[in-house]
C-alpha cells in the first residue's frame, strides 16, 4: 500500500458521509473522504471537495438523467455542464498526484469507471434495490470487490451469486451514542433523514392525540402543524440523532442504510416507513427487516387509529431479531478489510 485510500461520498441525504467518516475513524490518516459539500464537515479526516455536479435548480435529482444518447455503463452524463467538467479535472488531478492504493466508491457509477479509467482500483458500495442494468453490473464487474453497508440477511434473496461471491457485508456502520443517555420508554422518536422530503407535521399530531399516554419526538425537517398537542414536540435538525435514538422507546423512520444501521445499534423497536428510491432500494431493505421481524412495515402513513397497535406490534418484536444484524465493531472491521485489499488485493467475504 503506497498511498491513500480514497472515499468518494455521494451527495444525496447524509447516509454516505457518515459512515465514510465511521470507517475513516477507524484508521485515522489512512482516508481522503471525497464529494460535493464535504469541506468543514469531516472532521480531522482529510477530504478533497468537488464542484456540483447536479442539474442547474433541480429538486428530486435521482442521479440520472435521459438523454437518448448516453451510454448505457453511465447513469448521469449531461453534455455541457461546466460542473461536471471541473469535477472530473479535480478528481483525475488528486489521483495522479496522490496515487490511491483504492477508491471506494459510495455511489457512482461514473467515479467508479472513472477511477478505473485512471488505472486505481475500485470497491463499489452496493446497496439494496434491483440494480441488474448495465451501468451497475458494470461498475460491479470492474471493482475489486463490493460493499454492502448491510447485514449478509439482509441481502435480496434473488442477488445473483457472483455479486453475493464478490461482497463484503459490513453491518454496524453507525454511530454510538453515549450509555449515559437517558432512556424514555415511553417515547416515539419519528426520524425525519436528510435524504428524505419533509415530514408532516400535522400527521405526526394526529398520530399523538391518538396515543396520548406516549411521548411523541419528531427531529428532522419537518413542517409545523396548525395545532401541537402536548405530547408532540418538533425538534428539527440535530447534531445528535444517535443520542435521541438511544433515549427513545420507538423509533419510526424510512429504510435507508444510515436509519436502518442507528435502529440496530440502538436495539430499538422500530416502525418502518420506506420511502421511494432509485431501484426500490427502501421497499427490499423494509421487506428483508420485515421478513427477518426485525421491524413492523408500513408502506403507506398509517391512519391515526392504527398507531396504537403499530407500537405494541413493534414493542413485541423479538430484540434478538435486530442483535443478528448488528456487529458492534462494523467500522473497524471494514476499516481493515480495505486495508487489506488495498495492500494484496484481495480479502476474504465478511460473515
Amino acid at each position: 500500500m503506497t498511498g491513500p485510500i480514497g472515499y468518494y461520498v455521494h451527495h444525496h441525504g447524509d447516509g454516505h458521509r457518515q459512515r465514510a467518516l465511521a470507517i475513516a475513524a477507524a484508521a485515522p490518516g489512512l482516508f481522503t473522504l471525497i464529494g460535493t459539500g464535504l469541506k468543514g464537515r469531516t472532521g480531522s479526516v482529510s477530504c478533497l471537495d468537488l464542484p456540483d455536479d447536479r442539474p442547474s435548480g433541480a429538486s428530486g435529482f435521482d442521479g440520472r438523467d435521459d438523454a437518448e444518447d448516453r451510454p448505457q455503463a453511465l447513469h448521469y452524463a449531461p453534455l455541457g455542464h461546466d460542473g461536471v467538467r471541473a469535477r472530473i479535472a479535480a478528481l483525475t488531478g488528486w489521483i495522479e498526484t496522490t496515487r490511491p492504493a483504492l477508491m471506494v466508491v459510495d455511489v457512482s457509477v461514473e467515479i467508479a469507471m472513472l477511477a478505473r479509467l485512471a488505472a486505481t482500483p475500485t470497491v463499489y458500495v452496493r446497496l439494496a434495490g434491483r440494480r441488474d442494468d448495465p451501468a451497475h453490473g458494470d461498475a460491479f464487474r470492474g471493482a475489486r470487490a463490493l460493499l454492502a453497508p448491510f447485514h449478509r440477511d439482509l441481502d435480496d434473496p434473488e442477488t445473483a451469486e457472483w455479486i453475493r461471491g464478490k461482497t463484503l457485508y459490513a453491518p454496524g456502520l453507525a454511530a454510538r451514542a453515549a450509555e449515559t443517555s437517558p432512556k424514555r420508554r415511553d417515547r416515539v422518536l419519528f426520524v425525519q433523514g436528510r435524504g428524505g422530503g419533509e415530514g408532516s407535521g400535522e400527521r405526526l399530531a394526529e398520530a399523538a392525540r391518538a396515543t396520548p399516554a406516549l411521548d411523541w419526538r419528531a427531529i428532522g425537517k419537518v413542517a409545523p402543524a396548525r395545532s401541537v398537542p402536548p405530547n408532540l414536540t418538533l425538534v428539527g435538525w440535530t447534531d445528535a440523532p444517535a443520542a435521541e435514538i438511544a433515549a427513545a422507546g420507538v423509533v419510526v423512520g424510512a429504510a435507508g442504510d444510515g436509519m436502518v444501521n442507528a435502529v440496530l445499534a440502538a436495539g430499538k423497536p422500530f416502525i418502518c416507513l420506506p420511502e421511494p428510491r432509485p431501484f426500490g432500494e427502501q421497499e427490499a431493505k423494509a421487506a428483508r427487516l420485515q421478513a427477518l421481524g426485525a421491524a413492523i412495515v408500513a408502506r403507506d402513513w398509517p391512519e391515526p387509529a392504527a398507531w396504537p397497535a403499530l407500537i405494541a406490534q413493534a414493542v413485541a418484536l423479538d430484540p434478538g431479531a435486530q442483535r443478528r444484524l448488528h456487529c458492534p465493531d462494523g467500522a473497524r472491521r471494514t476499516a481493515e478489510a480495505l486495508i487489506t485489499l488495498a495492500r494484496k488485493g484481495s480479502v476474504d467475504a465478511s460473515p
